[in-house]
């Protein structure tokens, strides 16, 4: 039934509950899997910094701590998302992981149709009202702009 399987990855718990879940579907399709990480430029830690520039404080100290704290997100996002292409590799699943900068949802969404992706498996924190107006929600976006099944994995109550 499925044959591509893409998980969209932070490093939350949520997270790791969808490639878990990812990884039984591979299984059970024997399907290829795409490990996909999209680092927004909103992130806290790197927004902290951002925030400082223009500021007057010592603006080039400011540059380079925001560009230490950004490389060493997408270095530890990196490093996360090998470990689990490790996992997924060991227990012989053909597997893959790419790292992109942007808007998730819009990311996710591109990647999919780019790569022909039969389902998407993402994780949703279950936001709703107004605060899914004002934190949005990338699994709720991703669900109504993708040409393929999308799996939305919960947190437990």
């Amino acid at each position: 039934m499925y044959s591509k399987i893409l998980v969209a990855l932070d490093e939350s718990q949520l997270s790791k509950k969808a490639f878990q879940q990812s990884l039984s579907l591979a299984q059970v399709f024997d399907a290829e899997l795409q490990l996909l990480n999209v680092i927004s430029p909103q992130e806290a830690k790197y927004q902290n910094t951002v925030s400082l520039i223009g500021s007057g404080i010592n603006s080039d100290k400011t540059n380079e701590v925001a560009e230490a704290e950004w490389q060493l997100l997408v270095t530890n996002r990196l490093n996360y998302l090998e470990s689990l292409l490790k996992e997924a590799m060991q227990i012989g699943i053909t597997a893959d992981l790419s790292q992109e900068i942007g808007h998730p949802a819009q990311h996710i969404c591109n990647f999919a149709k780019d790569w022909s992706a039969d389902l998407i498996v993402i994780g949703s924190h279950g936001r709703k009202g107004l605060n899914e107006l004002f934190m949005g929600s990338v699994s709720n976006y991703v669900s109504h702009h993708v040409p393929c099944d999308v799996m939305l994995v919960h947190q437990q109550d």
